[in-house]
């Protein structure tokens, strides 16, 4: 049987430049997982899945707030 992976929990610090990183670039290519990954002390697999969670939050954030500016139009009439 396969066993699933445990959570990794994140300090202060890591998520801090893990969220810088995200602002720089929200795709980061293979190579610069494995530099954040080296700053971060996590595997470059972690940061991938980091980022794929990150992004689904951002655009659930986005969505919404979309979502929030057609309800609420802001341009007076």
């Amino acid at each position: 049987p396969v066993r699933k992976k445990s959570r990794t929990f994140y300090s202060a610090e890591q998520l801090e430049e893990l969220e810088k990183m995200f602002e720089e670039d929200h795709y980061p290519d293979n190579e610069k997982r494995r530099e954040i990954a080296a700053v971060v002390g996590v595997t470059p697999q972690r940061v991938m899945v980091w980022f794929q969670n990150r992004r689904a939050k951002w655009r659930k954030s986005e969505k919404l707030h979309v979502k929030g500016n057609k309800k609420h139009p802001t341009s007076s009439a």
